[in-house]
């Protein structure tokens, strides 16, 4: 793992939006005929055209709000704290290791695992 890549942001994938400008009349045919079907079950089971499309687009609303409120923000806020933390932590040690010596190292060496004991015991 490179020691730089903890402190930049990964990249984004680049997203390509592609609308054909062109007319398929076939495939305008083929749409509309679909619809008609699709009403004339909806009104065979007894639901109205509004029924049924209303519920269609909650449907896919629903899922589309669960997207938006997925974790994303939250694990990129965590690995900031964490960057940050672990930076704050190097930082403080090259201070002490500067100032004390090798005492600090073995400070650490004791210190950091009585933290983890303290931090896991139940």
């Amino acid at each position: 793992m490179k020691f730089v890549s903890l402190f930049n942001k990964p990249p984004d994938n680049k997203k390509f939006n592609y609308k054909p400008r062109f007319y398929d009349q076939k495939a305008e045919e083929r749409k509309e005929r679909e619809e008609r079907i699709r009403r004339e079950v909806d009104r065979e089971k007894g639901l109205d055209a509004q029924q049924a499309e209303g519920y269609r687009s909650r449907l896919s609303g629903a899922f589309h709000m669960a997207r938006r409120r997925s974790n994303k923000d939250k694990t990129e806020l965590n690995a900031v704290l964490l960057r940050s933390g672990l930076l704050l932590f190097l930082t403080l040690f090259a201070i002490a290791f500067l100032t004390w010596g090798k005492d600090a190292l073995y400070s650490l060496l004791v210190f950091v695992p009585l933290y983890f004991y303290l931090k896991f015991k139940k």
